[in-house]
């Protein structure tokens, strides 16, 4: 099976490839014999109702500074691909949320991962509100006494913005902290936005576990440790990657969360759990395939194609 597959994505040059899993797909499908093709979503286009994308004939290799060779572009229909990988990182704005309006014109005749629908009423910090009983406890407000009324109950609490991604803009909030006050106001002035306000887990020092599932099954996992002078564990922020193996406490959240990713047509996912505790579902551009891999683990990015391929017979 040949496919037509069309990558939207940041532009290439920037892509990290040491630890970027939608690079890793494009790797793969590359294997597979896959016909790839890169568009930016800057390009996106929609003439009478019909969407389409200048698209470039894509080769990649796994060399740092050497990875991409583009074709000569044209616009192209987005109803022509057979695949289409949404593979852009956050920020979950407005201009991410119109290429999800796209693409959703043309799923599922041509198959978008994930489902731009699903992806688009699934920001990772609202979506894992549907499984409480998995949380630590958490609240997602702006108002300050209800900030200032959870901060009392909880003690130590960790604040980050409801739409932030790769760790930026997440802080340690100490029970005795005068900076408390200024962090609101600093908060309130940078975003109309709520934040996520979260009771803040010690075990966080022993890592931060990234586990991805295909088509709702865990596929794998990696434990990223935060630096000893940070609270973040994401890799981008300097968290480093180790082995690790799933507990039955992590099987059962897989196992709980992972019908309603099937169901919404989210092939690929990436959620964090923190000593046990479920913190966030990323459906938009999971890391974590490339330093699984690296680490010894299973090949996802060929599960993941394996899934696509089953669903385009």
């Amino acid at each position: 099976m040949r496919l037509k597959v069309a990558v939207q994505t940041d532009p290439m040059e920037s892509i990290k490839i040491k630890g970027d899993s939608g690079f890793a797909l494009m790797l793969e499908a590359q294997a597979r014999g896959h016909e790839v093709f890169y568009y930016h979503p800057d390009t996106l286009a929609m003439r009478d109702g019909e969407p389409s994308a200048l698209a470039y004939p894509l080769t990649v290799r796994d060399v740092e500074g050497d990875h991409f060779t583009l074709g000569e572009g044209s616009r192209v229909r987005l109803d022509s691909f057979d695949v289409i990988l949404m593979r852009q990182d956050p920020p979950f704005d407005l201009h991410y949320i119109t290429a999800t309006h796209f693409l959703e014109r043309v799923h599922p005749k041509t198959l978008v991962v994930n489902d731009p629908t699903s992806v688009r009423n699934a920001p990772e910090k609202i979506f894992v509100t549907l499984f409480p009983q998995l949380m630590p406890k958490t609240l997602v407000t702006r108002d300050f006494a209800a900030i200032r009324a959870f901060r009392k109950e909880m003690g130590d609490i960790v604040m980050k913005p409801l739409y932030g991604h790769g760790g930026a803009g997440v802080f340690r909030i100490r029970q005795d902290d005068e900076n408390f006050g200024s962090f609101l106001d600093t908060f309130a002035a940078l975003t109309r936005e709520p934040w996520v306000i979260q009771q803040y887990l010690p075990a966080v020092r022993d890592g931060d576990k990234r586990i991805i599932l295909v088509d709702g099954v865990f596929a794998g996992a990696v434990n990223r440790v935060p630096a000893a002078d940070d609270l973040r564990s994401n890799m981008v922020r300097g968290g480093a990657a180790e082995t690790t193996q799933i507990s039955a406490r992590e099987r059962e959240i897989c196992e709980t969360i992972g019908p309603e990713l099937k169901a919404r047509g989210i092939i690929l996912a990436g959620i964090d759990v923190i000593g046990g505790n479920l913190t966030e579902i990323n459906v938009t551009a999971p890391t974590g395939i490339r330093a699984i891999r690296r680490l010894g683990g299973p090949d996802i990015a060929a599960t993941v194609w394996e899934a696509i391929e089953a669903k385009r017979r």
